[in-house]
Parts: structure tokens; sequence; C-alpha cells
């Protein structure tokens, strides 16, 4: 797992770039496709819709044709004078019969010349008198006529040419088929003497739009009662449809190219063109899933897709292994720079990006090694000229030490913590200058206690580390200068002589109206009598030995006040300064505590 983890940080800004490109081009592929397939689907929509529109109306012009022919020929028959003396005599002799129907029969024949050849011509009389002139299309007899449904609508409707449903029984010989009816009446008197019936096949009157249909786009008749009467799917010849009557009206009424609707489980193009002649709807369903499916290949488009996907991945991916491949390397030249060898530069290979940052930050580097260099050379000058003014106060030896660490820091090329060294060390000589005996808050103390704390372990690394515990209510309290320091300099340089780490815990809190600060080290320990001896009174950092502390306190503040040590060999040494609670005074009370406060509370380590 860790071995990934490095894997995918070395490679983090290709691994961005290269998702980021994948992301781009697929989302743009999909977008792509998808608004293809929609515009396709919408084109062929409104392209389809008026093609099957022009084809309804070829349509329905046939069917007006046909139409028309009958309305002709019903009038043509009821004007005929022969057919209607055949009609409505009686009694006829053979030899008057046999002519009569040579003549009705050549009077039909004329008749029919102009008709539709796949229609059929039938005359029934009142007197039960059939003229078939196909017989073979439709053998029916007189009594079956006259007592049939479509007689009787006839006869309620003598007026009219109706156009009736005959499905597949016994009276059509298993084929339906549409039968235009009219009544033959007297002019004078309005009676009935017979009847005409102009039938077609079902399966002949499906030749006046069959040519039009395909898998998907089926075309039917629908009459007023909502019954499919005729259509290219012969399962549906005769079922009552009344939704699809509903819809056929709606489109008429509404004036509408084309509706789209779910028809017989299946989402449809419904298209309609009225025949109120005929009281017919001619109905185009078209199935959008089924012809879109042939239209547009779906897979063929996807696979396409994918494929070009694919290849522009592969590009993506040689292109941006080959840009931050240069640059990787360049960042862990950087890296390795910055842990071993700062002042060794970076070489300049890769892209042309690549090479442009290196050879910048090459002369960026020499330019800080030249500015480090100068600014080292002017705070040694600075350094030299402020340990003469300060050699009563601070120990030159600490800042002979203090500066050889920044110069090996800056030799090894660890411009960072130099500079932090650096940083650190300057408020300490700030805190140095002036009288010794002015006093400072507790929050600038515990900073000068971080700088110093910092240079030391700059210099012999953490193996002895600082705690601090300091309450958050003594921050604006006053102590003397140099107070504290002291005593965390003699544990840092006497109590871990033979132990090699530890501990040193710095805590400073109010208790019985003083103000206590103690600085407990885990070394060695050792005799309380080791104080007063020579060894004792050495100068440490400040100049001012411990015994010096205990009575510059006492001096300024009274005999209740000092410093207390208690000691125990190999278990660490205790020491204890007691002030007294000094207020800030107005001039000072720029400390912003609100941004302090918390991180005193919760302690820190230096």
């Amino acid at each position: 797992m860790k071995k990934i983890l490095n894997i995918l940080q070395h490679n983090n800004l290709f691994i961005k770039m290269f998702l980021v490109m994948v992301i781009s081009i697929i989302s743009v592929s999909l977008l792509i496709t998808f608004s293809t397939i929609r515009m396709s689907n919408n084109l062929f929509m409104e392209t389809f819709s008026i093609t099957n529109t022009k084809v309804l109306n070829q349509i329905k012009q046939q069917f007006e044709q046909f139409s028309y022919s009958v309305v002709v020929t019903s009038m043509d028959v009821e004007n005929n004078a022969t057919i209607k003396r055949m009609l409505t005599e009686e009694y006829v002799s053979s030899v008057d019969a046999s002519t009569s129907f040579y003549s009705i029969k050549e009077q039909m024949e004329k008749l029919y010349s102009d008709r539709p050849n796949e229609a059929n011509m039938i005359i029934l009389g009142e007197n039960e008198r059939l003229f078939n002139m196909k017989y073979m299309n439709w053998s029916v007899t007189g009594d079956d006529l006259i007592d049939h449904r479509i007689t009787k609508n006839t006869k309620e409707n003598p007026n009219q040419i109706l156009y009736q449903f005959v499905d597949g029984g016994e009276i059509t010989n298993g084929s339906p088929m549409v039968v235009a009816t009219k009544a033959l009446t007297e002019r004078s008197t309005n009676n009935i003497y017979g009847y005409l019936y102009i039938p077609i096949r079902e399966q002949d009157l499906r030749g006046f739009y069959e040519d039009y249909t395909s898998q998907g786009n089926s075309v039917m008749l629908v009459n007023g009662s909502g019954k499919i009467i005729s259509s290219d799917d012969e399962q549906l010849i005769g079922q009552d449809s009344p939704d699809l009557l509903q819809l056929a009206e709606e489109t008429e009424e509404q004036s509408l190219e084309y509706q789209e609707a779910n028809v017989f489980g299946k989402d449809q193009l419904v298209l309609t063109s009225a025949l109120p002649a005929l009281d017919l709807y001619i109905v185009n369903l078209v199935d959008q899933e089924l012809v879109i499916k042939n239209l547009v290949n779906t897979k063929e488009i996807a696979l396409i897709s994918t494929v070009i996907v694919l290849l522009a991945l592969v590009v993506v991916f040689i292109i941006s292994r080959r840009v931050t491949n240069s640059i990787s390397r360049l960042v862990k030249q950087i890296s390795n720079m910055a842990k071993y060898d700062f002042s060794k530069p970076v070489k300049e290979s890769g892209g042309y990006e690549a090479r442009k940052i290196a050879d910048a930050f090459n002369y960026m580097l020499n330019e800080l090694q030249e500015h480090v260099d100068v600014l080292m050379r002017s705070q040694r000058k600075q350094r030299k000229s402020e340990l003469e003014a300060l050699q009563h106060q601070i120990n030159p030896h600490f800042l002979y030490n203090t500066l050889t660490s920044v110069k090996l820091l800056v030799k090894d090329g660890k411009k960072e913590a130099a500079f932090e060294t650096i940083d650190a060390l300057i408020p300490l000589l700030q805190n140095a200058l002036g009288n010794v005996d002015e006093t400072i808050t507790v929050e600038q103390e515990v900073a000068n206690i971080k700088n110093y704390v910092l240079i030391n372990q700059t210099r012999y690394g953490d193996r002895i580390k600082v705690n601090s515990l300091i309450s958050p209510d003594c921050l604006h309290y006053h102590l003397p200068k140099l107070v504290i320091q002291p005593f965390i300099e003699n544990a840092f340089f006497h109590a871990f002589t033979d132990k090699k780490q530890g501990f040193i815990q710095i805590m400073i809190a109010q208790r019985n109206h003083k103000l206590v600060c103690e600085v407990i080290d885990t070394g060695d320990g050792m005799r309380i009598d080791r104080i007063d001896s020579k060894e004792g009174k050495r100068q440490l950092f400040s100049g001012i030995g411990v015994r010096n502390v205990h009575e510059r306190i006492q001096l300024l503040f009274g005999e209740e006040y000092g410093v207390e040590i208690s000691s125990e060999l190999k278990k660490g040494t205790k020491v204890k300064i007691i002030l007294p609670l000094l207020d800030e005074d107005s001039k000072d009370s720029t400390i912003t505590k609100n941004s302090t406060k918390k991180h005193y509370l919760d302690g820190g380590n230096f």
C-alpha cells in the first residue's frame, strides 16, 4: 500500500491531467453521440411526417375516387329503366325474363366498366331478384342479403350511401369485406324497389395502400364506430379500438400533423386523414422505436464513438506522460536538492516548458545563493558589532555556536532552517538590549523561550524535547527580562550529560495571587549545594548566574519572591520562580490576546 501511495504521489500531476482529459473526452463524446441521435430522430420525425402526410393524401385520393365511382354508379343504376322494371315487376314470362336478364346484364356491364376492378356490383330487388356481376367474389343469395344487417341499415337510411363492414362469417365465405349500399327508390313516391351493393373484399381494399406500408409503418381504416375494417396487419381487422378513433378525431379537429401516443402497447407516431363521405379515417401508425432503430444504428454509433475515445485516450496518455515525466523529474531534483544539496543546480532536460523552468530555477538559485552570501557577510559584521556592545549581557560562546550552526545550515543547503534560526536569534538579541531590569509580558517571554529552544534544537537536534503549559490568564502579566531563559539553558547543557535525551517542561500559572514559573527537566539531577559552588555561579546565556537571578528578583520585589530549586539524582531538577502579578501598563495593551490564548491553553511543543 505504501509503495502504491508513493507511486501515486510521484505521478500526481500525470494522474490529474489524464483524468481531466479522460472525463472531458468521454463527456464530449457522449454529448455529441446523444446530440447526433437526438437530431437524427427529430429530423426523421419531421421528414417522415411530411412524407407520410403526402402518402396519406395519395391514399385518400384513391378512396375518394372509389367513393365518387360508387356515387356515379348508384345514380346510373337508379336512373336505369331496364333495371327498375326488372326489380319491380312481379310476374314475367320466361322469355321476357331471359330477354330482360340479358338486357340488365348488358346495362350492368356498361355501368360496371368504369368501376374499380376490385369491386363487385350486386343489385337486389324487393321482388328478391338478384343480379351479381362477380358471383365468384361473393356467392351470396337474395335470401341472405334481404335479411342481412347491411340491408336493414340501408332501408333505414334510403337516401344515403352506407359503407358497412362485413366480417369473415358464413355469408362472405370467411373473407371480410366492405360493402357500399344504396336503396333504390321511386322519385315520386320514395318507395324502395331495390338495393345496390358494391362490395370490395378487404384484401382488395388493402391494395389501395399496401404499397405504402412497411415494417413498423402500418396503415388501417377505422370507421365511425371505432372498428378497424382494414389493416395491413390482418390480426387487427374487425377489432374495436375507440382509443384509436379518439386519437384520429383529435388529430383532425386540432389540425395536427401528427401525434405521439402509445397505441397497441408501443410508442407510435399517429398520422390521420378523414374520409367524411365514407365515414372512415385513414390512420397511419409509425413504430418509432423500430423505425428509428432501422434508421439510426445506435450500436454502430456507439462503437465508432468508443473507438474514437480509445484512440484519443491513447494519444492523450502518450502526450501527458511525456509532458509530466519531464516536470516530475524536475520536481524530484528540486526535492532532493532541498534535502541534500541546496547549491547543486537542476538538470535542464525534457520538454520546452521543463527546460525553461529549470533554467529559471537555476538562475534564481544562483541569485539566492549570492544574496545569502551577502546577507551572511552583512549579518556577521552586524553581529560582531552587537556582540561588542552586548558582551556583558550575552554569552559570546552561545552566540558563536549559534552563528556556526547557521553557517553550517547554509553550507548544507538548508536555507529555510538557516532563516528560521536567524529569525529566532534576532528577537533574542533585541530582548537582550537595554536595561536588564525592564519588564516584558509573559507572552513575549514565551516567544523568546521558543526562539531560544529553536536555536538549541537546530544545533543539537530534538533529542531534548521542550513542552510548555501556559495559563491563558497569565499572558498579559509582566516579568523581568532573562528570568526563565538561564534555567532552560542550564537544563540544556548540564542536565543531560549522562542521559542523552529527555524532556524539559515549562509551566506558568497563577497561584495564591503570585505568578509561578516552573522549569522541570528529566535529566541527571544534581546536589543542591552545586548552586553555591563556583560551577553554579558560572555565567549562562544572559551573563547572569542562577544566584544573580534569585538576588535580582528579591531586590526588585522583596524576599517573598525568588527562585526555589529541588533536584534528585538520575530523576531530574525542578526550578520554581515566584514573581508578583504585575499588571500591564495601558500604553502596552496592544497585545492581541484572542489570537494567542487558544494555542497556550492547549499547550504546545517548542
